[in-house]
């Protein structure tokens, strides 16, 4: 399943064969926290400052998708 940021299996393509998960455990597991990840964007941009013109370009322009994609 393609989410914001990548794709995430679904709960049908986990072998969970000789396992004990609870169907609701595993789709915990396998969901998407979109506020943790906008809350994360401004450290990772504070992370990123501190290498300057040093930064990979394609670094930040991921982190400027993955905003735009949290939106």
């Amino acid at each position: 399943m393609k989410t914001s940021i990548g794709y995430l299996p679904a709960p049908a393509d986990i072998d969970t064969n000789g396992m004990s998960i609870d169907a609701a455990d595993l789709d915990t597991l396998l969901s998407l926290d979109t506020d943790g990840w906008k809350a994360a964007v401004p450290q990772i941009r504070e992370h990123y400052a501190q290498f300057g013109d040093k930064l990979p370009s394609k670094l930040a322009a991921s982190l400027a998708e993955l905003e735009s994609a949290l939106a």
